[in-house]
């Protein structure tokens, strides 16, 4: 079993989407563990406020496997995939963390780079996993947390499941 991190974002229909997307990620992974959800304005584009936050879970899936999971997920909540980067969004599943597997390629780069770009990103995964390494710079993610500039405005939303 390989201890994986994935960041959750929408900001169309955010509310049903995420709470689907919860749903359907813990009937597949039990092991799922949540960290708060957070409020943020869109990032590189003009837009509605985006609900981030991340999900911990154990898989014997293999990167690609799991890749495959989530983007079949995201489909279901209507997500396409557009040319640009920065765009609404039904749903985004992005793996961030796969063990401690260090990873580029011209599909995908594990650990994502945009846990240590985007607050959003950071901050639920310190909250669930302040004490883990981050697999490149071996710093705690709470450590990269205290020391990152805070550009964006998060606000906790408040959330039950």
């Amino acid at each position: 079993m390989t201890e994986v991190f994935v960041s959750i974002g929408s900001n169309i229909d955010r509310e049903h989407n995420i709470r689907g997307a919860l749903e359907t990620l813990r009937k597949k992974y039990p092991t799922l563990r949540r960290s708060s959800v957070y409020e943020n304005a869109a990032v590189g584009f003009e837009g509605d406020a985006f609900y981030n936050l991340v999900v911990a879970f154990d898989t014997e899936e293999s990167i690609d496997e799991l890749r495959h999971s989530l983007e079949e997920i995201e489909k279901k909540y209507g997500r396409t995939r557009g040319s640009k980067r920065f765009e609404p969004r039904t749903l985004d599943l992005d793996l961030l963390l796969y063990g401690d597997a260090i990873e580029k390629n011209d599909r995908y780069e594990i650990p994502r780079s945009e846990i240590t770009e985007y607050g959003f990103v950071l901050l639920p995964l310190a909250e669930i996993a302040g004490d883990r390494r981050h697999p490149i710079n071996g710093e705690k993610f709470s450590r990269l947390w205290q020391q990152m500039p805070k550009m964006e405005h998060l606000d906790p939303v408040e959330w039950s499941d």
